[in-house]
């Protein structure tokens, strides 16, 4: 279905039609395709955007969400304690993209971009020896932000909007050779991201095209989906034909491929489609915990709620993930591909907070999923050592043979690499200049079964640390620093020379 008014004709109304050009070559385009390697093994990456590996069967939860990749797990090594490296998308998919966590690769805040230094040294440009077609999607427009600033790695770089159902943003049709000043631009003048938008004129035009086409399409597709259609960003994008979509490509692209697809659900606003509606109203509650200083004032009765309409979403988007598992072992796909399943980061709805743009590094935001299906895989392998997003670029490179450049934080994934008594980290910096030490954050450390979160910049938090037991307190309840826990002192002292560590460049 298309809309009654395109992007161009908006931009005309817009008075911006003049500076309407064609996008640059090989952006939004493929460029000619690397020699067919003989015997190369394919790297497909899964992205479903924030997912909670406390919210799936496979980990523990009560809610049998995701039967289908309990399936997928079967011929997979499952990661049982992964964490992205930050709590929202820029960040953690910096550090994907990077190897790097955030106070190197400096994405910290939404909208930015990562240090210009990493340009030249990333997951595709690592990959660049054309040995591999590189091609790169998402729904997130974060996401495409980074992508657009290392599009000279990639081989394709296909934009949502390209896709979608229906699509309201311009700025890669009419100023895509300057994509990530006009996407900020964009948001500020028609868009509105805090109360108010920057322009009288443009946003009422934006807001009232927007709202016919869309309460249009919803009622159109009302009976599929009953709480509105997938989307995000201004966007329209079904799963199903996402996932169809994503299936046609693998069949064309010249072999081997590295392939990064990063697919928006179930991030926020929850859309199921008809048959998951109402699944999980079962009665089973969450174990209510204290507010936090950061709370934000929803109760557990809300939160228990919006956490029903999070696993409806889930339970749609394993269906749909299981159509393309059917699609990949019916192809062949798993005999000769690396398939790599996972998440940017998690959901929260505890300690009367709500979603994931917080200050907060509890499990439920920051534990995600991580399945990898070697090529020809047929035995299920768990891993229970802590690993980290920092940790794929490396192994990716591994599983092509490829050396692991020495800028990259992240260690080769067991039980491919050696498994080593090591810390990761999660930065969450977005209040924090980009070129600076970190003042403003919180960050964690994650060593064996415990862990350590530190406050930064916080008066109210000043000298707070939280230290948990993850192995006999999942949930976070007990914070052993007040019960003065003979290891407080060493993970304390550890992760302060570790912030030492790195904010020393900014300090000189």
């Amino acid at each position: 279905m298309k809309p009654r008014f395109t992007r161009r004709d908006f931009l005309k109304v817009a008075s911006m039609a003049p500076l309407l050009g064609v996008r640059p070559s090989g952006i939004g385009q493929r460029k000619p395709f690397p020699a067919e390697g003989a015997g190369a093994e394919n790297i497909l990456v899964i992205l479903f955007d924030t997912l909670s590996a406390r919210h799936i069967g496979l980990y523990g939860y009560a809610r049998d969400t995701m039967p289908n990749l309990a399936r997928f797990a079967e011929r997979a090594t499952v990661y049982h304690a992964h964490h992205s490296a930050g709590n929202y998308t820029t960040p953690s998919t910096g550090s994907f993209f990077t190897g790097t966590y955030p106070w190197r690769h400096r994405a910290l805040s939404h909208q930015s971009t990562v240090d210009e230094s990493y340009v030249a040294r990333n997951l595709f440009s690592a990959f660049g020896d054309n040995t591999h077609t590189r091609v790169a999607f998402s729904q997130n427009y974060l996401v495409n932000l980074l992508l657009y600033q290392l599009r000279k790695n990639l081989d394709a770089f296909t934009l949502p909007s390209d896709i979608a159902l229906v699509d309201y943003n311009f700025s890669d049709q009419a100023f895509f050779g300057d994509y990530v000043v006009a996407s900020r631009s964009e948001r500020a003048y028609l868009k509105k991201p805090g109360k108010f938008s920057n322009s009288l004129f443009l946003f009422p035009i934006f807001w009232l095209l927007k709202t016919f086409d869309q309460r249009r399409i919803k009622e159109s597709l009302a009976t599929q989906f009953p709480r509105g259609v997938p989307g995000y960003h201004d966007m329209f994008y079904p799963l199903n034909e996402t996932i169809d979509w994503i299936a046609q490509q693998l069949q064309t692209l010249r072999q081997p491929f590295l392939a990064y697809m990063h697919l928006m659900p179930p991030h926020d606003p929850s859309a199921p489609s008809a048959e998951f509606v109402n699944i999980f109203w079962d009665g089973y509650k969450p174990l209510s915990k204290p507010p936090h200083v950061f709370w934000e004032g929803h109760p557990d009765w809300f939160l228990n709620e919006q956490a029903v309409y999070y696993d409806e979403y889930i339970a749609y988007v394993d269906s749909e993930f299981g159509r393309l598992h059917d699609f990949l072992e019916k192809g062949g796909f798993l005999e000769n591909t690396w398939v790599v399943f996972t998440s940017d980061h998690g959901e929260l709805f505890e300690r009367g907070i709500w979603k994931h743009t917080t200050r907060v590094l509890y499990e439920p935001v920051v534990h995600v999923p991580l399945l990898i299906s070697a090529p020809g895989q047929r035995v299920r392998e768990d891993v229970y050592v802590p690993t980290s997003t920092v940790d794929l670029l490396p192994s990716l490179l591994h599983f092509a043979g490829k050396p692991v450049p020495d800028w990259c934080e992240g260690k080769v994934l067991p039980p491919f690499g050696k498994e080593t008594d090591r810390a990761i980290f999660i930065v969450e910096a977005k209040s924090n200049p980009k070129a600076g030490p970190l003042v403003k954050a919180t960050l964690a450390m994650i060593k064996g079964k415990y862990k350590l979160i530190k406050y930064v910049g916080y008066e109210k938090l000043r000298g707070y640390f939280e230290l948990y037991d993850l192995e006999n307190d999942p949930e976070e309840m007990n914070n052993l620093i007040e019960s003065n826990h003979p290891m407080g002192p060493q993970f304390q002292d550890e992760l302060n020379r570790k912030i030492e560590q790195v904010n020393e460049p900014y300090l000189r």
